[in-house]
């Protein structure tokens, strides 16, 4: 239950957050809607935020975290603090090279990162310009990245849990008080988003001298434990941020259509809700328990954790997965149309949603087996993985992309990628040994769809009648979305108790000790 409880923490505290990220894009698609401009600007905060996810969600967690964790639970409190600050001195050194270089380099890298703006002079500028302001955030996120793993091992993950907000706090202050419109918002917006790295390096250094971690930069080195990080960290990050890597695939493809950026965007930031709450949360937590069960020679009791982290995920994801499967219009219209922001906008974003959705249990699966080989420090068969699967959605993508689906080909071969990922992820760790389905996860899982069954079917008579609730709810759209959506939450969480996918007992349980 500890699990269950650190879980419902960071859970808690990422959901904060993505939902102020839902507020921040449902602003920014009324104030830029789904065009040039916002494809522009969207290029310029994917890249840098891509290296964030990946080092925060990726090469931290998979690599520094059981290096660092292993010294402190040997009692060498002040070798693992010289080593952090061993691995502070090199991540500072090469990302300030990387921002530099990346300066220079970006005309030539926006052939790769937007290939639809070339031959477009005004737009061309302005990707480059704006990415050029934004890239100084892949530095702060990265030494960010650094100090949450250093928290998380100290079971701080409350504090880095939240700093994320700040990004949220700063870009929404910009969208609703700026004066400015078009690109000279996306302008203010991405300082904003620079802005918002020094914010959360500040904020996370001091929860570290709060705790009486005394962190500091020196002369880099390339020590043992340093270059040792370096062998994990680096297949361990592509590996942990495929999905990533695969969003930023897709999204390059889609410049070479106006509007499919953005499309694509919109539609991925509903499912990164659940993904981010639920599998983010539950690989930052579960990453440290099975390296301190692995490191213990506790075999069982690390595949029983394997166990109920995913018979929590499921029970959470598969749910979310079906309201965005069912009712995609509904919840693009309400969400995201109104100004700038047209209808025809939201019914395209809903044809990217659909596969998304589909392919959010794979995405959430793939955070929690995942570190079933980072708590033994073999981060290279994920990564290998990872590399079939951005192979796969590549290959599909563009086939699917200059075939008949159009975009909508990009999310489901994201989908197809996700599957095929974590299909290598859970055959490899059965093949191995580690991990196997026990009869209680077993009988859950079609317990658990029978109640999303049942939630699908409530939210498909709902939104026939939307139109006649939604005169009772001030004419809103959006409050009218909301009460459908508790309204499915409340039948599944009735579906699941009456099937057993849930049992009163645990439900009291979970909520006394959380």
């Amino acid at each position: 239950m500890r699990l269950l409880r650190s879980t419902a923490i960071v859970g808690v505290l990422t959901m904060g957050s993505r939902v102020l990220g839902l507020v921040r894009e449902m602003l920014l698609a009324a104030s830029l809607g789904a065009g040039v401009i916002t494809d522009v600007f969207l290029t310029a905060f994917q890249f840098p935020n891509l290296f964030r996810r990946i080092f925060a969600e990726g090469a931290f967690n998979s690599a520094f975290i059981p290096l660092y964790a292993g010294k402190l639970e040997s009692g060498e409190q002040d070798e693992a603090i010289r080593f952090a600050r061993q691995v502070m001195s090199v991540l500072l050194t090469s990302m300030l090279v990387l921002v530099i270089a990346a300066q220079f380099l970006m005309p030539w890298l926006m052939y790769a990162l937007g290939p639809g703006f070339v031959g477009e002079p005004g737009p061309f500028r302005l990707a480059v310009l704006l990415t050029q302001i934004t890239m100084p955030y892949l530095m702060m996120m990265s030494l960010s990245a650094m100090l949450s793993g250093v928290l998380n091992s100290h079971g701080r993950f409350a504090v880095a849990a939240a700093a994320p907000v700040l990004l949220n706090l700063i870009l929404i202050g910009i969208l609703l008080f700026s004066p400015a419109n078009g690109e000279q918002l996306a302008l203010h917006l991405s300082i904003g988003i620079s802005l918002s790295g020094v914010a959360q390096l500040v904020w996370l250094f001091a929860a570290c001298r709060a705790t009486g971690l005394r962190l500091s930069v020196s002369m880099p080195r390339m020590t043992p434990g340093v270059r040792r990080l370096i062998t994990l960290g680096i297949p361990g990050a592509i590996a942990a941020g495929v999905t990533q890597i695969n969003i930023l695939v897709t999204s390059s493809i889609a410049t070479i259509e106006e509007g499919a950026k953005s499309w694509l965007y919109f539609a991925d930031r509903l499912y990164q809700l659940p993904l981010g709450v639920v599998g983010i949360a539950m690989g930052v937590v579960l990453l440290p328990a099975l390296s301190a069960r692995v490191r213990a020679g506790e075999t069982q009791a690390a595949s029983n954790a394997m166990n109920r982290a995913l018979e929590i995920s499921m029970a959470l994801t598969l749910p979310a997965a079906t309201a965005l499967a069912t009712i995609p219009v509904f919840i693009a219209t309400g969400l995201y149309e109104r100004n700038a922001f047209t209808s025809q906008d939201a019914v395209m974003v809903s044809q990217a949603l659909v596969p998304f959705a589909i392919g959010l249990p794979a995405f959430v699966l793939i955070k929690v087996l995942s570190p079933g080989f980072f708590a033994r420090e073999d981060t290279m068969t994920p990564m290998k993985f990872a590399a079939i699967g951005v192979a796969v959605n590549l290959a599909l993508g563009l086939g699917l992309f200059f075939g008949p689906l159009g975009f909508a080909g990009l999310a489901i071969a994201t989908a197809v990628a996700g599957w095929v990922n974590m299909g290598l992820l859970a055959i490899t760790l059965s093949r191995r040994g580690l991990f196997e389905p026990d009869i209680r996860l077993l009988g859950k899982l079609p317990r658990i769809v029978l109640a999303c069954a049942a939630m699908a079917a409530f939210l498909l008579v709902a939104e026939h009648y939307a139109d006649a609730l939604r005169i009772y709810l001030f004419d809103s759209t959006l409050l009218t979305l909301l009460v459908v959506c508790c309204g499915g939450l409340g039948v599944y969480g009735i579906a699941a108790l009456v099937t057993g996918a849930l049992r009163p007992s645990e439900v009291r349980g979970a909520l006394k000790r959380s």
